[in-house]
């Protein structure tokens, strides 16, 4: 069997994510846009049972399921869905001194991630989660 292109040209698509989350965010770097990205999807993933969280990053291109996984302790206990400025804040505290996340962090991940991703999967694994965790992606 031949690689599959999503595996391919993994780290390709991964800087066009970086340079759209970059744009959306008017962030300066794809350095920034990383640390905003990393901050939002954790801050997602620590609200999610493990089948949860494994089902989403299944529809997630290569690079950004690995960066959802990344640093993961299973073992935490897992965080209710909280207000949207907690939820924010928690984002922005996120490698504090090295993050410059807008109050718009969140729907600006979510809007680069759904040009990203494939639509129909991601709302297929969206619709099998609890509401809080739907209305993240949608703000």
């Amino acid at each position: 069997m031949t690689v599959p292109m999503e595996y391919r040209q993994a780290s390709r698509d991964f800087d066009a994510f970086l340079i759209d989350a970059r744009d959306t965010a008017m962030l300066q770097t794809t350095n920034q846009a990383f640390t905003m990205a990393e901050a939002v999807l954790t801050v997602f993933r620590r609200r999610l049972s493990v089948a949860e969280a494994l089902a989403f990053a299944a529809v997630l291109p290569p690079v950004l399921r690995a960066l959802f996984v990344s640093g993961w302790d299973i073992a935490e206990p897992i965080r209710p869905f909280a207000e949207w400025d907690v939820l924010i804040r928690e984002v922005q505290a996120f490698r504090g001194d090295h993050n410059v996340s807008p109050q718009t962090a969140i729907a600006d991940v979510a809007a680069a991630l759904g040009r990203h991703v494939d639509p129909a999967a991601f709302a297929r694994v969206l619709d099998r989660l609890p509401p809080a965790a739907r209305a993240f992606w949608r703000p």
